[in-house]
């Protein structure tokens, strides 16, 4: 049978309204990657897997919720959404915006955002303005503007994006059988870690799928739930998890408390080493992608974690591709040499 996206698969198990009209870029059936050297590399006697989510049509997690929000927008006659971003929901937005021939106005903070994903945004049509303040101050612009205007606010805020992105959750379980012991995952706006233990707890209660324990992990700079109070100029190279105020900040700290799990904070080298060793592996990721990874190594070297014949599962959240800005910033100059066979054989051998 054709896989026709999120909605086609879930929507039975979808809380969403009869008047929703599917809009889709056949988003979701993402690859669940085995990784058994990284698994050696990290200490070994465990399973390890990389829900790679940068597989999605616009190169993140965003779109499992972006086509359940744009398509319930549709379904009642919204002519134009808005959203707060640091990228990839402005990316999502513009696109499944731009499928449904929708209006698509992006709010980001000045100088915040990663040239991948704001070319994204340009590139599907929306209108991008940029705003002298951080993501919480665009977040709580646009929610203003969606309550005076009828204009459909598709951050996640908006009920029916987690509605879509706990469908990772379901295929999770699918493919495995069950759910993973440990899932291992960034924190920024605190959505996605939310809409996983809301997958995670349905599923269990309609398969008995079982429940993980969940691992949060946010950047050292911009670590608001960690430290217990919000932080007004939040700093990191993660920047998908620049946040300083999670809209469901307190939705995650019941994720981890419920599955007896636990979120931390990393710091920039450790996410930095995390993505080169995903790369390694032939995964790239972003930056903030790699702090699930990152975290996870954390505990095991501070001993805080068994995984002695256990299976985890990271979720790495967005493509290398939305924010190459560090690699590119880091790498060598290739070399340059004449047309010449021999020189090319020499430098190849190391005789050069």
């Amino acid at each position: 049978m054709a896989y026709n996206g999120v909605l086609s698969r879930y929507g039975s198990l979808l809380n969403i309204p009869s008047h929703t009209k599917p809009i889709t870029l056949l988003e979701g059936n993402t690859p669940l990657i085995p990784m058994p050297r990284l698994a050696e590399e990290l200490g070994g006697g465990f399973e390890l897997f990389v829900k790679f989510e940068g597989m999605n049509p616009t190169g993140s997690f965003k779109d499992r919720g972006m086509t359940v929000a744009i398509s319930e927008a549709v379904g009642r006659g919204a002519k134009a959404v808005i959203c707060a971003s640091t990228g990839n929901t402005a990316a999502s937005a513009a696109a499944y915006a731009a499928r449904a021939g929708l209006r698509a106005i992006v709010i980001i903070p000045q100088g915040k955002v990663a040239a991948g994903k704001l070319a994204g945004a340009v590139a599907y049509g929306a209108q991008v303005i940029q705003i002298e303040g951080s993501f919480d101050d665009a977040l709580s612009m646009v929610v203003q503007i969606s309550q005076r205007h009828p204009i459909a606010l598709v951050n996640s805020l908006n009920p029916y994006r987690l509605e879509g992105q706990k469908t990772a959750a379901f295929e999770i379980c699918d493919e495995l059988g069950t759910a993973p012991d440990w899932l291992c995952l960034p924190v920024g706006n605190a959505g996605n870690i939310t809409s996983y233990w809301m997958g995670f707890r349905q599923y269990d209660s309609l398969k008995q799928s079982g429940l993980p324990h969940i691992l949060g992990v946010q950047a050292a700079g911009a670590a608001p739930l960690v430290l217990g109070h919000p932080v007004s100029n939040p700093e990191t190279v993660a920047t998908a998890i620049r946040i300083g105020k999670p809209a469901r900040g307190e939705e995650a700290l019941q994720a981890a408390e419920q599955s007896q799990g636990r979120i931390i904070a990393v710091t920039d080298d450790e996410i930095l080493n995390a993505q080169r060793w995903l790369a390694a592996n032939g995964v790239w990721v972003e930056p903030a992608s790699a702090a699930g990874i990152a975290g996870l190594a954390h505990e095991l070297r501070a001993r805080k974690i068994d995984l002695k014949r256990k299976r985890v599962v990271a979720i790495c959240t967005g493509h290398g591709l939305k924010d190459p800005e560090i690699i590119v910033r880091r790498m060598p100059i290739p070399k340059v040499l004449p047309v010449n066979l021999t020189a090319l054989e020499a430098l190849i051998l190391g005789e050069a």
